[in-house]
């Protein structure tokens, strides 16, 4: 009478074990990252009603210079809403620069007027294109 064997060996076993432990290692640290970049784009998604606020402001006072939190239209500090990953949004000269919290590694995004050609600056009755800055792209 011949006895058959039925199931995996012990090798087999152990086998797909390290491919599980070695997909797990690749994917925890990316999915860590992942969910980073999705919290920081409530940081940039933040800074959407200030650079309206800047644009309206230009609009009427033909100069940027004077586009600078609490003045003009553009809150003082939007940072006091139900965000949770970002600390502060604030405008200074017509720059826009958001601190994200700890939830992002306190990175920033800074957002600076610029006129139509990169790295100028505003003129009366130009639009204004963005230069993005920061820590945190």
């Amino acid at each position: 009478m011949v006895k058959t064997q039925k199931g995996f060996t012990l090798i087999e076993l152990m086998i797909v074990i390290a491919i599980i432990g070695i997909l797990a290692a690749v994917a925890v640290p990316q999915y860590g990252q992942y969910t980073k970049r999705a919290k920081f784009s409530e940081v940039i998604t933040a800074t959407a009603s200030a650079k309206t606020a800047v644009s309206l402001c230009f609009q009427e006072e033909n100069d940027i210079t004077v586009c600078d939190a609490a003045t003009n239209g553009i809150p003082a500090d939007i940072s006091n809403g139900p965000l949770e990953v970002l600390d502060e949004v604030l405008t200074a000269n017509g720059v826009i620069s958001a601190m994200g919290g700890n939830a992002v590694d306190n990175e920033t995004y800074i957002l600076t007027p610029e006129g139509p050609t990169a790295g100028t600056a505003v003129a009366p009755g130009e639009n204004i294109n963005w230069a993005v800055t920061g820590s945190c792209v």
